[in-house]
């Protein structure tokens, strides 16, 4: 039996909903966590098509890009989309789960499988966001690769393209317990020189809590000591865009009929093309209007997003060459990334790509 917090627990170890911006509103946006799923409906948006295809077919758990909601609703009358959908929803026990600005802000996210889609190599994060702190705790000799491991599982010592990475050093703590105490060692009222281990280890801020969690659970110690420093360091792996390279260079009028065929694009907006050819190539899914200059900085051909006003292509200043595609076609492959995800945990699991396009802007 397949419950529906244990599809939202693999996708938030992959995407954390602490990774979304203060505005959103990612998560299960309606619904029972403790739910049996019969099957699941992927989607970019929740419209009433999308709801009414689920109900059609039996699905009682749709995964969006796109959250229902994203502000306060004082009042729950039919009188709008949201509350059709949400109404409709509630009356059929239909979940409604939404993974959005933190799946936009992890590697293989969606920004990610843009890349993937173009064959982009040498990647990296084209705006990185994010606070990295060094944990460092204290652990008796004994015990302290199980705790080190513990912490390490959770996600923490990650640096680059190496996992598991601490630091580790042997020395003596010394402590004296009193009544009331339970010591691992050491007795009650003698001050106790125990070997220990330091260990340090980086972690970023989404989570911290839970290493933290886990040092605690897992320690032998009744009260372990741990610091925790805030790095001057950005979290490289987190953030908005992805930068990469081609295998080889493309001439740039080709590259952009590639990249309208790919995307599936009625029509792609571009400023003048001011490069021969194209090598360097930033991608960002959805309104990416706001890494204009980052996508500069970092030398990129041509930056690859949704969503730019008129005055907005000025910025490329003829260093690069800006391509809107638009904010669904930049996206639409985010279902697979969902895909991937639940099947790789439960295979053979009845999942189903939604048939209806949500794309609300139609062209002539």
């Amino acid at each position: 039996m397949v419950l529906v917090k244990d599809i939202t627990t693999l996708l938030e170890e992959f995407a954390p909903l602490k990774l979304q911006e203060s505005y959103d509103n990612a998560g299960l946006i309606c619904g029972n966590p403790e739910a049996e799923v019969s099957s699941i409906l992927l989607t970019i948006d929740i419209t009433e098509a999308v709801i009414d295809e689920a109900l059609a077919e039996g699905h009682n758990l749709i995964i969006s890009h796109h959250p229902l909601i994203f502000q306060g609703i004082k009042k729950l009358l039919p009188d709008n989309y949201i509350n059709r959908c949400l109404i409709k929803a509630i009356q059929h026990n239909l979940n409604i789960y939404s993974a959005h600005t933190n799946i936009d802000s992890v590697m293989q996210g969606v920004s990610g499988r843009m890349a993937d889609k173009l064959g982009l190599t040498h990647r990296k994060v084209l705006q990185s966001s994010g606070k990295l702190f060094s944990l460092t705790f204290y652990t008796p000799e004994s015990e302290a690769e199980k705790v080190r491991s513990a912490v390490l599982n959770c996600g923490a010592g990650h640096i680059g393209n190496y996992s598991h990475c601490s630091f580790n050093s042997r020395g003596n703590g010394t402590f004296q317990a009193h009544n009331g105490a339970h010591p691992f060692v050491g007795e009650i009222g003698k001050i106790h020189t125990e070997p220990e281990i330091k260990t340090e280890i980086t972690v970023p801020e989404y989570l911290l809590n839970h290493c933290i969690q886990t040092l605690k659970t897992t320690h032998p110690y009744e009260e372990p000591v741990w610091n925790i420093i805030c790095l001057d360091n950005i979290n490289p792996t987190t953030g908005f865009g992805i930068i990469g390279e081609l295998p080889v260079p493309v001439e740039s009028q080709r590259f952009l009929h590639n990249i309208k065929q790919i995307f599936h694009c009625n029509i792609l907006r571009h400023t003048r093309v001011c490069k021969s050819e194209i090598k360097r190539v930033a991608v960002c899914g959805g309104s990416g209007a706001f890494l204009t200059q980052a996508a500069i900085a970092q030398k990129a051909d041509i930056y690859i997003t949704g969503d730019y006003k008129y005055h907005d292509f000025f910025k490329a200043d003829n260093k690069l060459i800006i391509a809107d595609i638009g904010h669904y076609e930049s996206e639409q492959y985010t279902k697979e990334i969902f895909y991937e995800l639940v099947t790789k945990k439960i295979p053979n699991f009845a999942i189903q790509f939604s048939k209806i396009v949500t794309n609300p802007v139609n062209y002539l």
